[in-house]
């Protein structure tokens, strides 16, 4: 590390801690040619993780699209607003795992995966949308294979 007032790049960490609530790293530092102390802070630079869309484009991951349309499916169903944004926390940390770039199928279904076992009736809704059903013969599809994976 440079030191700010000599540019003279011979520094010495004096003391380390934890900063911001555990989010960086707080050091002091002096400076071997001239004395001088200062403190520099060491943060964890997050890379943005990127949606491809199925049209070829990409967006940056927004979790608060992800909490609208599971809000939008549970609607009027007994899931609390927490466990929408649980579901939303967890898409977000599964997206992460998966590495800097994620496909909006992948996420889609990870969603369903989710729903599948907090509400059946938000599960066929957000199926319904995210498969893009044109047919009752699809709500019956999507039935059976509720059913089978329940069964598993």
């Amino acid at each position: 590390m440079r030191c700010p007032r000599c540019r003279v790049d011979d520094t010495k960490v004096i003391d380390s801690r934890e900063a911001d609530e555990g989010t960086a790293i707080r050091r002091r530092r002096s400076c071997l040619a001239c004395g001088h102390r200062f403190t520099t802070y060491e943060r964890l630079e997050e890379v943005p993780l990127m949606v491809s869309k199925s049209g070829g484009g990409r967006e940056p991951f927004d979790r608060a699209k992800v909490i609208a349309g599971v809000s939008a499916a549970c609607k009027g169903r007994p899931v609390s607003a927490e466990q929408i944004e649980q579901l939303g926390e967890a898409i977000e940390e599964h997206a992460r795992l998966q590495g800097n770039d994620i496909t909006a199928a992948e996420i889609g279904m990870a969603v369903l995966d989710r729903l599948r076992g907090l509400d059946e009736v938000a599960y066929l809704r957000f199926a319904s949308v995210y498969k893009d059903f044109d047919a009752a013969a699809d709500f019956q599809r999507e039935l059976v294979l509720l059913k089978k994976l329940q069964r598993s």
